[in-house]
């Protein structure tokens, strides 16, 4: 995707990496520094399906709340999206697959699906995954 003219960027996340999944990721502003482990190794650290997990999930919620907004629905305060993010291989390729489990409590479930469906269109997670992998969205 090209930038058009009326493009404004809002914010740059910068990081730098080293060692790959045994090692260590920094933030250029030092409010990330993460020891980083392979999945379900004996290291400390986390790992990048973990990481991309919780950006997604943190990155759900505001796209949750732009869409009842727009649709003049309450939020409950404590909503919460769990999500699961799977490292899967298949002849000798690595994919990913992910489930997003929205809880949207005290609301009626076709509001709740309607929210979630539309913060799915509005999240930019949600569009960089589309059409690469298995995403499901459920509502809980």
């Amino acid at each position: 995707m090209t930038a058009a003219a009326d493009t404004k960027v809002l914010y740059t996340a910068n990081t730098h990496t080293t060692g790959g999944r045994d090692g260590r990721a920094q933030s250029s502003d030092s409010r990330l520094d993460v020891a980083l482990s392979v999945p379900g190794g004996p290291g400390a650290g986390t790992n990048p399906e973990q990481l991309f997990a919780a950006g997604w999930s943190a990155c759900f919620i505001g796209a949750m709340r732009r869409a009842a907004a727009v649709q003049k629905v309450t939020l409950p305060a404590d909503l919460a999206v769990d999500a699961e993010v799977d490292l899967v291989t298949r002849d000798d390729a690595f994919f990913l697959r992910a489930r997003l489990n929205v809880n949207l409590p005290g609301l009626p479930r076709d509001t709740a699906q309607a929210v979630a469906d539309a913060a799915h269109q509005i999240c930019p997670y949600s569009k960089a995954t589309r059409g690469n992998i298995d995403v499901t969205i459920a509502v809980v």
